[in-house]
């Protein structure tokens, strides 16, 4: 068994329209599936992605109205990356979040690394552009040709995730022994007061497959809120490595949720000793078993299992401008 790369990543968003405009318009990415969270089907689930929102290239989004302001600190995915095709890639988003008044640092140049360009979405959710012009490695996904914002510079997927913890080593040893990721050495935090980040990758290896962990027992912990990273998780090719997953972490003593199947994907989920949540999807089915491919995000799509409920969920939500027909003419 071995984990291929990130799978995607969940965070939380309390103003889902303004969230769908920030990610389709903005950022470009393609809303590849509205939907609602299958936990509280009060409120909507929107994931992002490539064209097709491939494996890899998924940040989602859980709404949550009303929600309390993120608190960063340990215990936390503390930063999630976007991989660009490259140095030239980050100049052209430099600009773009200039003229689009998007909070956002400089270019932080690195010799160890990869060159990024941090940036804060509207309820500052912590995200940096990465620079992946390094070939090798897990391949990225390839952006959407209707987006706004040019093929040439578009999102290609994740990147590495920053896990932020008190204690390295009971997280570093999951990763490891249970989960077999590889060591893959220390990189420079891009603040200089701030110790060495442990690089950790799985499968092929590269920027989307890496999870980086800083030390910072300093902190209290996250508060989690809106602008907060609520899980990772991490790709299983087949349903065999899913179930084989499923007998290996419940021998290794975690407690586990059991088989869960969300329809465009199968999940197991677990914490790991910082606290933090943890998730092994499947790489198949995928989002267009519902949909054409052409028309993936127009309207609410809703799993068989909660279909026969649809009018009382749509009931409960509001309405979302979410129509990517002809986005360049926003």
């Amino acid at each position: 068994m071995e984990l291929t790369g990130i799978h995607h990543v969940s965070a939380l968003t309390a103003q889902a329209a303004r969230n769908v405009d920030f990610y389709t318009s903005t950022l470009g990415m393609r809303l590849v599936k509205k939907t609602v969270n299958q936990d509280d089907t009060s409120s909507y689930h929107l994931y992002y992605g490539d064209e097709l929102g491939n494996p890899g290239t998924g940040l989602t989004f859980f709404d949550i109205p009303h929600l309390a302001p993120n608190h960063p600190g340990v215990s936390s995915i503390s930063t999630v990356s976007l991989r660009v095709s490259d140095r030239e890639a980050l100049r052209y988003w430099e600009n773009r979040f200039h003229e689009l008044q998007v909070d956002h640092d400089g270019i932080l140049r690195s010799d160890a690394g990869r060159d990024s360009l941090p940036f804060r979405d509207f309820e500052g959710q912590r995200l940096q552009l990465v620079a992946d012009d390094d070939p090798p490695g897990v391949p990225g996904g390839t952006p959407w040709e209707k987006s706004p914002v040019p093929v040439r510079w578009g999102i290609r997927g994740l990147g590495p995730v920053t896990l932020t913890v008190r204690d390295a080593e009971p997280t570093a040893r999951v990763l490891v022994d249970v989960l077999g990721f590889r060591e893959a050495g220390q990189i420079p935090s891009p603040i200089e007061s701030r110790p060495d980040l442990l690089v950790f990758a799985t499968g092929a290896g590269g920027a989307g497959a890496e999870v980086h962990v800083e030390e910072r027992p300093d902190l209290p912990p996250e508060r989690l809120g809106r602008g907060g990273v609520h899980h990772v998780a991490f790709r299983v090719p087949d349903q065999r490595e899913y179930e084989e997953w499923y007998q290996h972490l419940e021998a290794a003593g975690f407690r586990t949720s059991g088989l869960v199947d969300r329809y465009y994907f199968q999940s197991i989920y677990f914490r790991e000793p910082n606290g933090i949540l943890f998730e092994l999807a499947t790489d198949e089915p995928g989002f267009a078993t519902d949909e054409d491919p052409d028309q993936l995000g127009q309207t609410l799509a809703l799993p068989p299992f909660l279909e026969p409920h649809r009018e009382s969920i749509e009931a409960k939500l509001h309405p979302l401008e979410t129509d990517q027909k002809d986005p360049s003419s926003r």
